[in-house]
C-alpha cells in the first residue's frame, strides 16, 4: 500500500504544482531556519541550539516578498510544529501556500474549488471525487458556504459568541461541527471566524466583529485556512503581542517579535494568503484513514 501511496503523492505534489505553474503563479523557496515566527497561542515552534526557529509555516517570507512587489506567489514546503502527532498530524509536514495581491479570501475560495477540482481530474480521472470515511465528495458540486456563527447555531444549536465567553469553542467545533460537515457531499467553506480566531487576517468592513477567515473541509477533514491579510503594522503588532500574553497566562514560552516582517507590512498591498496541508490533500486523493499511510517514514519509524 505504502508504495502505491507514495507513487499518488508524487503524482498529487507534481499536479499541484502544474496547476499554479499554468495560472502563472511564481514558486519560491524561503529559508527554514529563520529568527521568528508569527507568535501564536497555541502553535510551539522547535527551537534550535542558536534560539533560531524552524518554520512553523513559510507566511512570515512570503508575505515579505507580497511587500516587495511580487503579485502571485507559492510554495510547497517543509514546516515543523511541536509536539503534534496524531492520525493526521505529524511534527514534521508539507506545506502548500500560495498567496494573491490585489484580492480577498473570495478569490481565494475560487483557487481552493479550481484546484480540487484539477486535482481530481487529473489524479483520479475514473471517479473525478474523493473519497472519505465511506462518503464520495465530489470537487465538481456547487460547494457549501456556511458562516462560523451559521454553523454553531445549525449543528450545535448554541451561538459562537457564548462558546468563545465560556472556553467551549473548540470542544464544540470539533465535537459537533467538524462531524457535521462530513456528511455533505460536496467540499464545505466555513467562513468570517471571530476576529479573537483570526491574528492576521483583517476585519471585515462591515462588521469588525468579523474576520476575512475561511476554512476548506472536506469530508470533515479540515484542509486548509486562508483570510484576507491584515496590513496595518501596529495592529498586527498588538495582535502578537496578546498572543505573547496569552501563552505566557498558559505557561508556553513567550515567542520573539518577527521585526523585519512588522517593518515591511505597511508596504504589503491589498492581498490574501492560504495555507493547505499537502500530507491531507494526499490522504484525501488516497481515500487513507490517517497520515501514516501516505508519508515515506513515520516518526516512530526512525
Amino acid at each position: 500500500m505504502k508504495l502505491d501511496a507514495l507513487w499518488l503523492r508524487a503524482n498529487v505534489i507534481k499536479t499541484v504544482r502544474d496547476f499554479f505553474w499554468e495560472r502563472g503563479f511564481l514558486e519560491v523557496e524561503t529559508p527554514l531556519l529563520i529568527p521568528a515566527n508569527a507568535p501564536e497561542e497555541y502553535i510551539n515552534p522547535i527551537i534550535t541550539t542558536n534560539s533560531w526557529q524552524l518554520q512553523t509555516s513559510p507566511e512570515i517570507c512570503m508575505k515579505r516578498l507580497l511587500c516587495g512587489g511580487h503579485q502571485k506567489l507559492f510554495q510547497i514546503s517543509r514546516c515543523w510544529r511541536s509536539d503534534e502527532r496524531g492520525s493526521r498530524h505529524l511534527s514534521e509536514f508539507t506545506m502548500l501556500e500560495w498567496y494573491r495581491a490585489g484580492c480577498d479570501y473570495h478569490t481565494l475560495m475560487g483557487d481552493c474549488e479550481e484546484l480540487l477540482q484539477y486535482v481530481a481530474a487529473k489524479c483520479l480521472p475514473d471517479s473525478r471525487s474523493f473519497v472519505r470515511n465511506s462518503t464520495r465528495i465530489t470537487p465538481f458540486a456547487p460547494w457549501e458556504r456556511i458562516s462560523v456563527q451559521e454553523a454553531f447555531l445549525r449543528f450545535g444549536q448554541t451561538d459562537v459568541w457564548e462558546c468563545l465567553r465560556k472556553g467551549l469553542y473548540e470542544e464544540i467545533l470539533t465535537s459537533v461541527v467538524e462531524p457535521a460537515l462530513a456528511g455533505f457531499s460536496a467540499p464545505v467553506i466555513l467562513m468570517d471566524y471571530p476576529k479573537e480566531l483570526a491574528a492576521l487576517a483583517r476585519t471585515k468592513p462591515d462588521d469588525s466583529e468579523l474576520a476575512e477567515r475561511f476554512e476548506l473541509y472536506v469530508g470533515g477533514l479540515e484542509l486548509a485556512n486562508g483570510f484576507s491579510e491584515l496590513n496595518k503594522p501596529d495592529e498586527q503588532r498588538r495582535r502578537f503581542e496578546e498572543a505573547n500574553r496569552t501563552r505566557n497566562n498558559i505557561g508556553q514560552a513567550v515567542l520573539p517579535m518577527p521585526e523585519p516582517f512588522l517593518n515591511t507590512l505597511a508596504m504589503m498591498p491589498e492581498s490574501a494568503g492560504i495555507a493547505m496541508g499537502l500530507d491531507r490533500l494526499v490522504m484525501l486523493t488516497a481515500g487513507a484513514d490517517t497520515i501514516d499511510e501516505i508519508v515515506a517514514f513515520t516518526p516512530e519509524e526512525l
